[in-house]
């Protein structure tokens, strides 16, 4: 096991480095931004004493490297910084009192839709493997081959006009809140969780058909029919199994994808979410803000493809008993 174990502190040691990378982009990335965040923030009006005395204040008079060094220690111990937005007002708020909040809501979201769309691709996935070149399997792989090729706001606007506005079925605009029943937030999450669960059901459906297909030529399968096994218990006691590794893959990627590929979807239907969060503060050059969303975005990705990582290694019998 120990050269499982050493696979696994790699992987973690790469998924570090990369965040400390992106860490690096976003952080520079705003300092290359054009104009003057202190007059944003005061206005055009401000003085050129009150500009002065507030860039003092935020430190954008040190150097880069310098004002990297303090954000990405204040970071590691849980401090994002103050919002910029309500500065010039006397009324700034911590970065994280705006990102827990909005996180909390995308992963709602993300659960939300990976509960519906994570068993179906299975279901599916298996379904069309075990009857394919049928007219089912046909019209599942027609279908989820349009799905993949719309873009997404054109499912998420095509689904507020036959589900919302034709049918009134669910809201239009997903505007939860923290004190809203559980049954009340699913029924106003519903439209934008059947987006992404569109968008994502069809990669996970067709790379668990293609595995469960590339492994029903071995002999062990052949043997399974031999003893009398149906083709459905054979393909869950005996295919599956060895299918995981790809099928987790494919799925902790889709799962880094709620999290981070939600700001279309959240957008189209003003969902208070991360996504939501960071295009409002690109619009106001909410820089704190912005730099907190990017890393926790990049955080989850990694640590779900750690996951995914994790996963097909305990599942590859070749790495886990080689010669």
């Amino acid at each position: 096991m120990n050269h499982i174990l050493l696979m696994v502190v790699k992987r973690v040691a790469l998924g570090v480095v990369t965040l400390i990378a992106v860490s690096m982009i976003a952080f520079l990335s705003m300092q290359f931004l054009p104009g003057d965040f202190a007059t944003q923030i005061l206005g055009q009006s401000a003085t050129p004493e009150a500009v002065a005395g507030l860039r003092d204040e935020l430190g954008l008079n040190d150097g880069m490297l310098h004002r990297y060094a303090i954000w990405i220690g204040s970071v590691l111990q849980g401090d994002f910084g103050t919002s910029f937005v309500g500065r010039g007002q006397g009324t700034p708020r911590e970065v994280v009192d705006l990102v827990l909040p909005r996180l909390q809501n995308s992963l709602f979201l993300a659960s939300f839709a990976a509960s519906i769309a994570i068993p179906l691709a299975l279901v599916l996935g298996v379904l069309t493997a075990l009857w394919r070149n049928t007219v089912f399997d046909r019209v599942v792989n027609a279908t989820t081959l349009v799905s993949i090729a719309l873009p997404e706001f054109f499912v998420a606007y095509s689904l507020i006009l036959v589900l919302s506005i034709m049918t009134g079925w669910f809201p239009s605009l997903a505007s939860v809140r923290p004190d809203m029943p559980l049954y009340e937030k699913v029924h106003t999450a519903s439209l934008p969780a059947l987006t992404l669960v569109l968008v994502i059901l069809a990669h996970s459906m067709r790379m668990t058909r293609a595995s469960i297909i590339g492994l029903l030529g071995n002999s062990y399968v052949e043997m399974a029919r031999l003893k009398g096994l149906s083709r459905l218990r054979t393909i869950l006691r005996h295919v599956l199994p060895n299918a995981w590794a790809p099928i987790a893959n494919i799925i902790a990627l889709n799962l880094a994808y709620l999290i981070v590929g939600v700001v279309v979807v959240e957008v189209v239907f003003v969902y208070p979410g991360l996504g939501q969060l960071m295009v409002d503060s690109v619009r106001t050059r909410d820089m704190p803000v912005i730099q907190a969303c990017i890393l926790l975005f990049s955080a989850i990705f990694v640590l779900l493809n750690l996951l995914a990582d994790i996963v097909s290694i305990a599942t590859n019998p070749r790495l886990l008993h080689p010669r």
